[in-house]
């Protein structure tokens, strides 16, 4: 199985983090939602496979090291989410019991060169949601959080660049 695509810095704790209903609110949509770590991993391994059975192998292969990459980012979030004071359903603003997630939002795209594409997409609008909610949040160590997989999200980038570029089909 592929190793996690991340920087090499460990991830801030969630040990001190108190209920706090304003940084909930913010970061929840990046739990579950169109824009989410949820749909990021579902697209990742719906992408790998076909890369798969194609013969390209070391792709799909990264696809799959972003996905246990967004995995992380998921568990470190439902940590945070609980630490903030909600369960951490799959919503976009736990715990509400309306919302719920959908696997309609992961991009099922047909051709080798789109899923690359769609997930360059992906990733560069899971950046900008990240920069705005480090522009509103106001608890430390929550932006720490969210800045710390902020750099994982650059780096899954500048690989999907990589791979678009050398992709010939």
């Amino acid at each position: 199985m592929p190793k996690p695509l991340i920087v090499e810095k460990p991830y801030p704790t969630t040990d001190e983090l108190t209920p706090d209903a304003y940084s909930l609110r913010i970061i929840s949509p990046a739990y579950a939602s169109s824009v989410s770590e949820l749909n990021a991993i579902l697209q990742y391994i719906y992408h790998s496979i076909p890369f798969l059975k194609k013969g390209y192998n070391d792709i799909s292969d990264t696809l799959e090291s972003i996905a246990i990459a967004e995995m992380m980012h998921l568990d470190l979030l439902g940590k945070t989410i609980y630490s903030l004071g909600a369960a951490p359903v799959y919503t976009q603003f736990p715990p509400s019991s309306f919302n719920y997630y959908s696997a309609k939002y992961v991009a099922y795209s047909r051709t080798l060169r789109n899923m690359i594409e769609d997930d360059l997409i992906g990733e560069r609008q899971a950046i900008a949601v990240y920069k705005k909610m480090l522009k509103c949040l106001k608890n430390e160590q929550v932006s720490a959080i969210i800045s710390r997989i902020l750099e994982d999200e650059y780096l899954h980038v500048e690989k999907l660049k990589e791979i678009l570029s050398a992709f010939k089909c």
